[in-house]
């Protein structure tokens, strides 16, 4: 029964988390004075080896969301896939998703431990539930050795 609580309260953050996603998104495009940016790379030549990398509007869009997500609560690198890629997240294609997540600087760890702590406050948790919650396909995602690091440093 509480994890069904817990689902739905789930359900209405990651509806609110979106909703400030897109606003953000929209403030951005709103911005005048931005650069135009092509919808697809374009090619580098290979004799400037000080040329910044560039991505498609989709992967920039992506890696902004995935920041944004992050600002707001704590992600697995499976889950902050999911996000960006869920029709009710920011429904960007699974390709674009891992592009962005991939070229992220996250300790994913230490997004384990905020998860736990942040569950810690809803509810209580044994060591093995909160570990089985942050690692279950149904709950968090994170592998197995960041579920337990973070039981480690909440102290269970």
């Amino acid at each position: 029964m509480h994890r069904h609580k817990w689902l739905r309260r789930l359900g209405w953050l990651t509806g609110i988390v979106a909703a400030l996603a897109v606003i953000g998104a929209c403030s951005q495009i709103a911005t005048p004075n931005q650069p135009v940016h092509h919808s697809q790379p374009v090619a580098v030549a290979s004799h400037t080896a000080s040329a910044s990398p560039t991505y498609s509007v989709a992967q920039e869009n992506a890696i902004r969301a995935a920041k944004q997500y992050l600002e707001f609560q704590p992600f697995s690198r499976r889950g902050l896939i999911r996000q960006l890629t869920s029709k009710y997240g920011s429904g960007y294609s699974r390709a674009d998703a891992r592009f962005a997540v991939n070229h992220l600087n996250v300790n994913w760890n230490a997004e384990a431990v905020k998860s736990a702590k942040h569950y810690l406050r809803m509810q209580p948790f044994s060591r093995q539930g909160l570990i089985q919650q942050l690692h279950s396909k149904y709950g968090e995602q994170f592998t197995l050795r960041q579920a337990t690091y973070a039981a480690n440093h909440v102290g269970l």
